[in-house]
């Protein structure tokens, strides 16, 4: 008769406890297990190259979407950015007060270039007011 270390029927305890069983199921189910000598070998669902093409794919997508990101990005800080450049190149020492203050005062200038591009596509304009169009993502 064999005994395992403490340890072993430790974990051996607290596998049988996962599965719901004694810890003399457990034993009986492994050693039948064992018995069947199962082939160990997986088959892979994809070959290594169909794996890299796949990997590739994904990455020059990832690319794709930062380099979206980083433009949409700018796009949207340029603006802001730029007026409070300008400002402060106009301005030198101006608070940050100053600085908020020409933002808002700047506000429609630079709205209306976003308008003038959604209207007709995403916005329509009726007698001064916007409605979506229902084209729009």
């Amino acid at each position: 008769m064999t005994y395992p270390a403490t340890d072993q029927y430790e974990d051996w305890k607290a596998d049988a406890a996962d599965m719901d069983m004694s810890v003399s199921e457990w034993i009986q189910a492994m050693v039948e297990a064992g018995r069947k000598k199962f082939d160990a070998s997986v088959e892979p669902d994809e070959t290594v190259r169909e794996l890299r093409e796949q990997r590739n794919d994904l990455k020059a997508e990832l690319e794709h979407a930062r380099d979206r990101i980083d433009k949409l990005e700018n796009q949207l800080h340029r603006g802001e950015r730029e007026t409070i450049r300008r400002f402060v190149e106009q301005n030198p020492g101006a608070t940050r007060a100053e600085i908020g203050q020409r933002l808002a005062d700047t506000v429609p200038e630079r709205l209306n270039p976003h308008l003038d591009a959604l209207e007709g596509v995403d916005l329509e304009k009726k007698g001064g007011e916007y409605y979506p169009t229902g084209g729009g993502t």
